[in-house]
């Protein structure tokens, strides 16, 4: 009996021995766990930080601040082809009067509903969009022509829509309207 007793009591001992140590295992492998992702997360926090310190370092030389400065300059004068400050729109009419003239279209006018209105961009604090509508008669070789020459312009003349209507009595004189559009700078 009494050693059914200490078998008892060895058992008991054991088994809260052996609980006690998985739990103890259980509570490490948490911790340790969570410390692994902790550190995880604090190396690619490290990593961000050294390159924009790298980034700083950079933007510091001389030479960065060049090449930065001559990229800002060839923006500026890139941005020249595609915009025209707001004293040159009024002469934009004739401009595209003279490039219709150079590729020999009949009857051309400008006019309709847009005619050289200037309309916002939204979200847009510097820039404004001025809309033509023209329209002309020829050939399609010249309707390709003008609106090559017209893309082609500095500032560049954005077509926004067009249309062509077949001429019922000859294959040379179509007519045909385009919807233009030019970005102005706003006044400051």
């Amino acid at each position: 009996m009494a050693k059914n007793i200490y078998k008892k009591r060895f058992r008991k001992a054991t088994l809260i021995y052996a609980g006690s140590m998985a739990l103890f295992l259980l509570i490490c492998v948490l911790v340790l766990g969570s410390q692994g992702m902790e550190k995880g997360r604090l190396e690619k926090q490290l990593t961000e930080k050294k390159q924009l310190l790298d980034y700083a370092q950079q933007a510091a030389q001389q030479q960065t601040m060049a090449k930065l400065n001559q990229k800002l300059e060839d923006l500026r004068n890139s941005l020249g082809e595609f915009v025209i400050d707001s004293y040159d729109a009024s002469d934009l009419t004739f401009a595209i009067s003279q490039i219709a003239g150079e590729q020999k279209v009949g009857q051309f006018s400008v006019g309709g509903k847009n005619k050289g209105k200037d309309s916002e961009i939204p979200n847009c604090d510097y820039l404004s969009e001025w809309n033509v509508d023209v329209s002309f008669n020829g050939s399609f070789h010249q309707f390709a022509a003008l609106m090559n020459a017209l893309e082609r312009n500095h500032p560049v003349i954005f077509v926004d829509g067009f249309s062509i209507i077949r001429s019922e009595t000859s294959n040379s004189n179509h007519k045909a309207g385009m919807s233009l559009a030019v970005f102005v700078k706003k006044d400051s």
